[in-house]
């Protein structure tokens, strides 16, 4: 079942398939998305890159909580804006019983619904997932937690940075081992919401030989963490080695990191011995190359302090700009530590058309970055702009089957809200 409302953005380069929602692999997919804060919001806005029809269901009493989160741009949070594009919302009163019917009405008629409660905590909403599912046996249900489903800390409230730290992702990031370091962004949040947006996927491409029966699908901020420990993970499994932070040296590789030029830090990835070899030829150093010390990557990864010293010895002689153009010649990866101004200032940022400009309903422009996906050679678009509480309440009360007075009759009762109702930040 698909809800429309009426479309008051205006990407920039619209009219592209992908900008204007048409052939995109999800497109007639409905996703009721009962989640909030980043993970399951990450996720549905993912899905709605991809053309599903994103229905954010919010509470009425103040809607998603990072619609009260900073930074802000007037009354709109920025934080808000990041991760609800292509989304509908309506803002329903969860707490009473034509609520949780709508609740209900919403959840039967959806191909997905996702939600980030604690475990338990939907059914206490009338959505009992067993119930849903004989109502609506090809509904995909899909949850994020902050534990997991089973455990002592199932029941526990989980945020990110906990995540980081306790999947042991603090203890390899930072300058040292006494030093243990947050990750600058969420990450812990982006990657459930992925991994959740791939399990979505998965049991939407198995229905048909499922029976046409959906599945539910699940994970954790802890889950996720762990998941992308990667080769520091498996080390200590296979070996019982407790990785360390390296700073923003590679663990395994050298020279692979960051390295002082004449005037800017430069990021330079050594890979292999063909990039090695390269390399001691650009820098000036041919005599490395032969050095025992340094012959292969385990050696120069045993002896990196002795290997960096030698190696900004010849890059300190030229600005950083100059050796990234050399080592980019050659094939070598390397590149500058932008900041965000930077970043989205570089020709090549803006090559991908990551930004695009649209309208909120209140006709303010907003600056926002696409989904990072292409389909076809087209890069997704931004369809509709983070909407405002309630804002599509009617048109998607309206996809229900419900009549100008049952609307009305709602909204004068409390149990729905339209259009950024009184005291709710957009």
């Amino acid at each position: 079942m698909t809800h429309q409302s009426a479309d008051h953005t205006v990407p920039d380069g619209g009219g592209s398939p992908a900008a204007a929602g048409a052939a995109l692999p999800l497109a007639g997919i409905t996703v009721m998305d009962l989640s909030r804060a980043l993970a399951g919001p990450y996720c549905t806005a993912l899905l709605g890159d991809l053309g599903a029809d994103i229905i954010k269901v919010e509470s009425a009493k103040g809607g998603d909580s990072t619609r009260s989160w900073p930074p802000f741009e007037d009354e709109h949070s920025l934080y808000f804006d990041s991760t609800n594009r292509n989304k509908q919302s309506i803002a329903v009163d969860f707490y009473t019983e034509q609520g949780r019917q709508l609740l209900w009405d919403l959840a039967v008629s959806a191909d997905v619904l996702v939600e980030n409660f604690r475990p338990g905590v939907l059914a206490t909403m009338g959505l009992d997932p067993e119930a849903l599912r004989a109502a609506n046996p090809g509904l995909v249900i899909a949850s994020v937690s902050g534990f997991g489903t089973t455990g002592p800390l199932a029941q526990a409230a989980g945020l990110d940075q906990v995540a980081q730290g306790m999947s042991g992702l603090m203890s390899v990031t930072g300058p040292d081992a006494d030093s243990p370091t947050r990750v600058g962004v969420p990450v812990m949040d982006l990657y459930a919401g992925v991994f959740t947006a791939v399990g979505i996927c998965a049991s939407l491409a198995g229905r048909p030989g499922n029976g046409g029966r959906g599945h539910e699908v699940g994970t954790s901020l802890l889950e996720a963490g762990l998941a992308v420990s990667a080769f520091q993970g498996q080390n200590y499994l296979s070996t019982g080695t407790v990785p360390v932070p390296q700073g923003n040296n590679h663990p395994v590789l050298s020279p692979y990191g960051v390295f002082r030029t004449a005037d800017i830090p430069a990021i330079i990835a050594v890979g292999n011995q063909v990039h090695w070899k390269k390399f001691c030829a650009i820098i000036g150093a041919p005599e490395l190359e032969e050095d025992p010390r340094f012959a292969l990557g385990r050696d120069r990864s045993e002896h990196r302090a002795e290997l960096t010293e030698l190696i900004e010895q010849q890059l300190v002689t030229r600005p950083g700009l100059e050796w990234i153009e050399a080592f980019r010649a050659a094939g070598i990866p390397t590149g500058p530590i932008y900041t965000y101004a930077q970043a989205f200032e570089d020709p090549q940022v803006q090559a991908l058309d990551m930004v695009q400009t649209v309208q909120r309903l209140d006709g303010s422009a907003l600056p926002l970055l696409r989904g990072p996906l292409s389909i076809d050679g087209t890069a997704t678009g931004v369809r509709k702009a983070p909407p405002a509480l309630g804002e599509d309440t009617r048109s998607v009360l309206e996809g229900l089957g419900l009549d100008e007075g049952q609307i009305a009759g709602l909204v004068e009762a409390g149990i729905v809200q339209e259009r950024g109702g009184q005291g709710a930040r957009s």
